[in-house]
């Protein structure tokens, strides 16, 4: 039988949090609060769970938010600022909520937080998003307050409005799929559903105290994912390489029109690193049963209720 304590999810309208209150749900939890800024995907949250407590709140400001948190056992940070060119959106969603986030649950006492991190701490590349994440990380690490940190690598699966979900509303439009130079940069992509057993595996074990790297099981180059992705998707689209240069030009010319891209040239540069992530073996460490990536890739682009439905920018 769940636990009836109290679970706070942060960035609860999110990829992560969106697959997460599924989850737990899915295993009876009920005792859920969800808060979230982002105006429309909170109201899909509120949409798909209409007996779900939800919160709009930006935690970087002071506000209503803070008394929700009173009671709670269980606070999981997963409100992140991942994609954008504006320097102060990485720093207010990333720092400052955080450290706003902590000293609300330090005066009401929340026993323990559970914080998605991000693999790119460890990452050689340096950027808005990863600075942010090494400082959020250590602002968590140094709360005082009983915590077990994840950093998981690249994820996709259900609600995916960036990366792999991004590239794949992207694929359906287009009669050819670009490929940045000669495609061959090592992934190490990782299902957001097992990623959320995890999740819910560290909840349950209440374990503190503990940082672990989640890759991916299947390491794959990013072309044969993308090609991967087009069989999960049934399309026939064929794979144009683009000379690295002309691409990252063309990127910076389109933020120039949008100033919040779904692809920027950070995300390229971080795309050709040659970065390769810690495996562990967190299936036998967390009890949790790995998807292939195969039927991970499936299981994300043919599900009957979710697999069309895409959160904003």
């Amino acid at each position: 039988m769940p636990s009836s304590d109290r679970i706070v999810i942060t960035g609860a309208a999110g990829l992560v949090g969106q697959n997460l209150v599924l989850r737990l749900k899915a295993r009876g939890y009920r005792n859920l609060l969800a808060i979230d800024k982002h105006p429309s995907n909170t109201a899909l949250l509120r949409r798909l769970h209409p007996d779900l407590e939800v919160v709009e709140a930006d935690l970087a400001e002071p506000g209503a938010w803070e008394a929700a948190l009173a009671g709670a056992d269980v606070l999981v940070f997963s409100h992140a600022q991942i994609g954008g060119i504006e320097p102060a959106a990485y720093l207010a969603n990333n720092v400052t909520a955080t450290e706003q986030l902590l000293a609300v649950a330090a005066r009401h006492g929340v026993p323990y937080i559970l914080h998605i991190s991000s693999s790119v701490v460890e990452s050689i590349v340096e950027d808005h998003y990863t600075r942010t994440k090494e400082r959020q990380e250590a602002l968590v690490l140094e709360s005082g307050i009983p915590c077990c940190v994840l950093r998981p690598t690249l994820m996709f699966g259900w609600f995916d409005r960036k990366h792999i979900g991004w590239l794949a509303r992207f694929m359906k439009r287009m009669p050819v799929f670009p490929i940045p130079g000669h495609g061959r940069y090592l992934r190490q992509p990782l299902y957001s559903g097992d990623f959320c057993d995890i999740v819910i595996a560290c909840v349950e074990q209440r374990r503190a105290g503990e940082v672990h790297n989640i890759s991916g099981l299947e390491k794959i180059d990013y072309i044969d994912l993308i090609a991967a992705m087009r069989r999960a998707l049934g399309l026939r689209r064929p794979l144009l390489k683009i000379p690295y240069g002309l691409f990252w030009g063309l990127l910076k010319a389109y933020s120039w029109l949008d100033r919040d891209p779904p692809f920027t040239t950070d995300q390229l540069e971080a795309l050709v690193a040659p970065d390769v992530f810690e495996t562990i073996d967190w299936p036998g460490l967390f009890g949790v049963e790995a998807t292939p990536l195969r039927q991970a890739l499936e299981e994300t682009f043919r599900h009957p209720d979710y697999a069309e439905i895409a959160l904003d920018f």
